[in-house]
């Protein structure tokens, strides 16, 4: 089977809609005539000058990576979300490879659900060279817990380097009902508000420890970034979801890990000028002596889709090796700099091999097409492990 292989449900109106838009267009390209409230919105929205909307109602280019995969890829008018070839969505499958979710993994829940998980992940394959770049001595890898885990981005690439899963907590029991059944079965349901879930976290932290007394303890994980999103309405340490990011802190000054890993929206870096980066840096500071932040763009990686996020790193060892990830993919001819990288992986190489399907079709029970695989392919399809796959890129 190929794991949720699903293209969501489209209205009459939806499917003439999409059927306008060329290959790399958007809702520019949809004739006036057409009568929809939604678009009417993107276009007085345009002309006050809120910005271009040029992802609304796209469709992807297949020479190109697709466009950052967010909650709502079922909707074609709310991203770059249209098929290249058929007059559909991507399918929560195609949506998980973009993300560089392997096709083993099962996403288990509610339709919207699976798309809250895929849509708000962290692109294991980036997690993976994440992992990469944190040296310890004699080539040790380190025990690890999940906070705020989702169904497993962060927790899967850790996993592939040969990290050593501790505990996942999540508040979303689907999301923890996904990380059981593909990464490990060790989870806590519950926000760490919850002094009884906090609790919980830290015996199973201390019992980690007595097992691998000789292995580097790290936390992982950010807090929902709806309120540090620049698409939220309300962007403030007011917002009370953004009192979790002081939880997580109590969390690592309790347990006084090795190291942590923190990951959030891009937007956390302008929200209130700048002042809301400052103190989330100020309080991680007081945590670790050693410390930094990356901005990092996920199509630099290996990865088939354009897709910003910033993480924040600290470590209680200053012999511990910890440095950016080198990339890997570039556009050559927008940047010679980096000419001597590979192009990026683009969006026909990504999913190109998946069976068609309709919209409101389930394919899972859909055998591949025949067709000569793209080393991406083979990597999705675990022909080729992720150390494999990122081999192929110094060659």
């Amino acid at each position: 089977m190929i794991n949720n292989h699903y293209s969501a449900k489209l209205s009459e109106l939806d499917i003439e809609i999409i059927s306008h838009v060329p290959i790399g267009g958007n809702w520019k390209n949809i004739p006036l005539k057409i009568p929809s409230k939604r678009l009417q919105t993107i276009r007085d929205s345009y002309a006050r000058g809120e910005g271009s909307r040029s992802t609304y109602y796209g469709r992807l280019n297949p020479s190109k990576p697709s466009y950052t995969i967010n909650t709502y890829f079922n909707r074609p008018g709310n991203g770059c979300n249209i098929h290249y070839k058929e007059n559909r969505v991507i399918s929560q499958r195609e949506a998980a490879r973009f993300q560089s979710f392997p096709d083993y993994f099962l996403f288990k829940g509610s339709k919207r659900q699976i798309n809250m998980q895929i849509g708000n992940a962290v692109p294991p394959l980036l997690a993976f060279q994440i992992s990469k770049s944190i040296s310890f001595a004699q080539n040790s890898n380190g025990i690890f817990i999940d906070l705020f885990s989702g169904a497993g981005g962060i927790g899967l690439g850790f996993k592939w380097n040969n990290w050593i899963p501790i505990v996942a907590n999540d508040i979303e029991k689907s999301f923890l009902d996904s990380y059981s059944y593909n990464i490990h079965n060790q989870i806590i349901h519950g926000s760490i508000n919850n002094n009884d879930v906090f609790e919980e976290i830290i015996k199973n932290a201390k019992n980690a420890r007595k097992k691998f007394p000789d292995k580097p303890l790290w936390i992982l994980g950010g807090p929902p970034c709806q309120g540090f999103s620049t698409a939220g309405k309300r962007r403030s340490m007011d917002d009370p979801r953004n009192h979790l990011f002081y939880r997580y802190c109590e969390l690592v000054k309790a347990l006084s890990p090795d190291g942590f890993l923190f990951e959030n929206v891009s937007g956390l870096l302008t929200m209130k000028n700048g002042e809301i980066f400052r103190e989330v840096n100020k309080q991680f500071m007081k945590l670790m002596p050693y410390f930094d932040n990356w901005l990092i763009s996920s199509e630099c990686y290996g990865i088939p889709q354009k897709r910003k996020r910033v993480f924040l790193i600290g470590n209680k060892n200053k012999n511990i090796k910890i440095s950016i990830p080198p990339q890997i993919t570039s556009q050559q001819e927008k940047n010679q700099l980096f000419s001597y990288l590979k192009p990026l992986i683009s969006s026909e190489e990504a999913i190109s091999d998946l069976p068609e399907i309709l919209h409101s079709e389930d394919g899972s029970h859909k055998f591949y097409k025949d067709q000569k695989l793209s080393t991406y392919q083979k990597f999705m399809r675990s022909i080729l492990s992720p150390s494999d796959y990122l081999e192929t890129f110094q060659k």
